[in-house]
């Protein structure tokens, strides 16, 4: 009995003494050793971390408005980085529960860890709340598995196949353009919320191009997509209790329906595009297809792990380029003479009528200027993360490994040191000339684990955006709020209300 007792008291000090040891002592060191560099930061809370801090600055933020139609938006979409950054620097440590978060908004440090410059800095994995999502697809894969998916995904996504899918972009556009019609029809003008009518228009071009099929077809993986999106973003905010996600909770209970009602939704699709084999090379088709590597040997992805990828490319294809067309479309009926400027360009290449076609889409000079300038005011994801594999020396900073590095994108891209006095000004014109300072702009990111959506996305971007100033002028609303707000994709938190004039 004593023995027992004695065991039992021996089991209780050592996790109290490993509890002390990993939630006060190793934060405290870590802490330390950024202080004696003179790298500051709000102070570590056991156990929580700045996690509270954090959920009270996001909640204030998104109960402001703007204040006016300017593009300012660090202190809105980032609240965390605006405050701690002017109060400790550039370069601070904040903590999320025990992990500690160096933000970076230095170019040269951004170009080190992005371009894996003689190290090796691996993304964060995705939370097991966020898991759902995208599964194990390539946006939260390290090591040779994240290889191979990269490989074939590459292949999948080349300049050449996107051209391929240049007609479907077209088919996609040309039908929302008629709903438009149909319903200004006996108006001089149309009032749409064109966040929504992105997103649907986004969802469509990944359905034909990834299923060879119709919006309608993948209409339901959207919806259900949607709903996880927002259970997650409101989970990711909060500190986990180990265990949590396991417990058949309400809401634990309705992401797990969700995860398995879009994956029967994705396998039926894989399934009847097997079947009917009536597009080889829409995107499925090329995920399921056998390739050689360097060294001559056939590679392939599984079923769950083409499952996996459509996660992906459903979802950061919807929110990536209906996100960036609806800040495009806001900011073009704000600055009208780039709209003017757009339309005569595409009018000069096209007429009213004729729709783009693959081969002379890099002559939408201005076109691609406006969208450029789109993705660095309002890029679709606020920050990068990266955490390095052993210690590292990041400029003149010592960091540790474990320490997770979130490079700061919308404060780069809206430096005024970096762009000049205008920064924060609507000026497509910064790009009429290629940027000399790699990691001053980087909205798909950089290195081996840039964007492989990224031709995708801007030839998408081009010709929607073509198709739509060609037929129509627009202005905003009378009832627009300018108000930005990030919620795993940056998106207008009221939605964004265009009137529309046929030319």
């Amino acid at each position: 009995m004593h023995l027992l007792l004695l065991a039992l008291f021996c089991s209780v000090v050592i996790l109290v003494f490993k509890s002390v040891h990993s939630i006060i002592w190793v934060p405290w060191r870590i802490q330390q050793h950024f202080k004696t560099q003179g790298i500051g930061g709000p102070g570590y809370r056991p156990i929580s971390g700045n996690a509270g801090e954090l959920q009270r600055m996001y909640a204030e933020a998104e109960s402001k408005s703007m204040g006016g139609l300017q593009h300012d938006i660090l202190h809105r979409v980032l609240p965390d980085y605006s405050r701690w950054s002017g109060a400790y620097g550039k370069t601070f440590i904040w903590w999320f529960g025990t992990k500690p978060r160096l933000a970076l908004a230095d170019p040269e440090s951004i170009k080190e860890v992005l371009l894996n410059t003689g190290v090796s800095y691996e993304k964060i994995g995705f939370s097991p709340l966020s898991r759902p999502l995208f599964g194990d697809g390539l946006a939260g894969l390290n090591g040779e598995k994240w290889a191979l998916h990269r490989r074939i995904t590459n292949r999948a996504f080349n300049m050449e196949r996107v051209k391929g899918w240049v007609p479907e972009i077209v088919a996609s556009t040309r039908n929302m353009l008629e709903e438009w019609e149909e319903a200004r029809r006996g108006r001089d003008e149309l009032e749409r919320e064109v966040h929504k009518e992105m997103q649907n228009l986004s969802a469509d071009v990944i359905s034909r191009t990834a299923f060879g099929s119709s919006f309608q077809e993948g209409k339901h993986i959207f919806e259900l997509q949607e709903q996880q999106m927002h259970l997650i973003a409101k989970a990711l905010r909060n500190i986990q209790i180990p265990g949590f996600r396991y417990l058949p909770t309400k809401t634990n209970r309705e992401s797990w329906r969700i995860e398995k009602e879009i994956e029967e939704s994705i396998q039926r699709l894989i399934d009847n595009n097997n079947k009917t084999k009536e597009n080889s090379k829409n995107l499925v088709s090329l995920l399921l297809s056998t390739y050689k590597n360097q060294h001559g040997e056939e590679e392939t992805l599984g079923v769950q792990e083409v499952i996996d990828e459509c996660k992906t490319f459903y979802f950061a294809g919807k929110e990536t380029t209906g996100n960036l067309l609806t800040w495009a479309l806001v900011l073009l009926a704000m600055h009208q003479e780039w709209q003017t400027k757009a339309r005569e360009e595409v009018v000069q290449l096209y007429g009213h009528t004729t729709s783009p076609f693959a081969d002379n889409l890099s002559e939408l000079k201005i076109v691609g200027m406006i969208i450029n300038e789109t993705l660095r005011l309002y890029p679709p994801a606020q920050t990068m993360a990266r955490v390095p594999t052993k210690s590292v020396k990041l400029g003149r900073v010592d960091v540790p490994v474990g320490t997770q590095i979130y490079t700061t994108m919308t404060a780069v891209h809206h430096d005024t040191q970096i762009w000049g006095e205008d920064a924060n000004e609507f000026n497509p014109f910064r790009f009429k000339e290629p940027r000399k300072q790699l990691a001053s702009f980087f909205p798909f990111g950089l290195g081996p684990r840039i964007c492989v959506g990224q031709n995708l996305a801007m030839v998408e971007a081009k010709i929607i955006l073509a198709m739509i100033i060609q037929q129509y002028s627009f202005v905003l609303s009378p009832t627009y709020v300018h108000a930005p707000i990030q919620s795993l994709s940056l998106h207008p938190q009221y939605g964004a209300h265009i009137h529309f004039s046929k030319i």
